[in-house]
């Protein structure tokens, strides 16, 4: 739904929308940015550094405050700054996107009138507007809930993507020899039981370029598939921007990847997507959101899942939910996303 935003409800204060969780959350809950600054004009964002970026280029945000949880700002000092900024701004109402006590707090403390966040949240008591959390639905339906516009969706790519940073990523491509199609590899995650082991296999066994995705952290794992590519391979782990590195994985064939942010940001910019589940499943709302993407995952094993995140060592010590899914199992995968794909790319440049 597009609409011009409502001169009278601007004028009764700005709107804050508060997402300090993972990068991955950050690019789900663009959407409802989109929806708010359809109401409201466009929005104030707190969001951590690393997701700042990433929002900061969208149309319907006016200004990223980046909230740096765990580093500059940790601690009663770097939470009292924040406040004393979010007071000062005297926003009229704020969207608490992270079901936390310290989002709670700050939007509280800062005195904004109009407090709306989750029912279920620890924080939910200091709300002005507790919404109902959707139950069995993507992590995008339960942020688009907030807005309470009755809307259900798969948005169109929505992530915002400065052409200089496309530019960046196909001169990346270029000098790696990479022209023609290619097939995106996310190896990592910060969680260690979603790493699926077998991605260097699998590269062995492309026929198309591949380029490893990922942050510093995943530099090892990168170049570890990019050393078995049978065909031509380059690794974008750490040496490109979040944004260089979402344009990489827009101009990809296809994405294999963990659940990771990786998926989220294919979800974004358009690109399918074949993913492998291991310790956590789809239905906590964080898997693919178009019919031709592919899941991949054990079919009957009963300790899935075992936590929300997924934990840093298999709890039982097995780790089957990955090393049972086979390389087979992902090819396969890979050729139905990688047929769909064509066909969805095809009816994208006709538009």
């Amino acid at each position: 739904m597009n609409r011009e935003p409502d001169a009278s409800s601007i004028e009764r204060g700005r709107t804050l929308v508060i997402q300090t969780a993972f990068i991955g959350d950050a690019v789900l809950t663009i959407p409802l940015l989109q929806l708010l600054a359809a109401r409201h004009g466009p929005v104030d964002v707190v969001t951590t550094p690393a997701a700042a970026s990433l929002v900061e280029a969208h149309p319907a945000v006016r200004r990223v405050i980046p909230y740096d949880k765990r580093g500059a700002d940790r601690g009663w000092r770097g939470f009292r700054r924040m406040v004393r900024s979010l007071r000062d701004n005297q926003y009229g109402r704020v969207y608490l996107a992270h079901r936390s006590w310290r989002s709670a707090a700050l939007a509280w403390l800062a005195r904004i009138p109009e407090r709306i966040g989750f029912a279920d949240a620890p924080g939910a008591p200091s709300y002005t507007r507790r919404i109902p959390t959707p139950q069995g639905v993507h992590a995008i339906d339960r942020y688009d809930a907030l807005a309470e516009s009755g809307e259900r969706r798969v948005p169109e790519p929505w992530l915002a993507l400065p052409e200089r940073d496309r530019q960046a990523a196909s001169t990346w491509l270029l000098a790696r020899g990479i022209e023609g199609p290619f097939i995106a590899i996310a190896p990592g995650s910060i969680w260690g039981t979603k790493r699926w082991p077998y991605f260097p296999e699998l590269a062995a066994r492309l026929t198309l370029p591949v380029v490893a995705i990922g942050g510093a952290q995943d530099q090892e794992l990168g170049a570890g598939v990019v050393e078995r590519a049978a065909a031509r391979g380059a690794n974008a782990a750490g040496a490109l921007t979040l944004r260089e590195s979402a344009a990489v994985v827009e101009r990809a064939t296809v994405l294999v990847t963990n659940d990771s942010a990786p998926l989220h940001l294919a979800s974004a910019v358009g690109t399918p997507i074949v993913a492998i589940f291991g310790p956590t499943v789809p239905a906590f709302g964080f898997g693919p959101i178009r019919p031709g993407d592919r899941v991949v995952e054990h079919p009957n094993l009963p300790c899935r899942p075992c936590s929300q995140h997924g934990p840093k060592v298999c709890p039982l010590g097995h780790h089957r939910c990955m090393k049972d899914v086979t390389v087979d199992q992902v090819l396969s995968a890979l050729t139905e996303v990688q047929n769909t794909g064509e066909a969805r790319r095809a009816v994208h440049r006709r538009n």
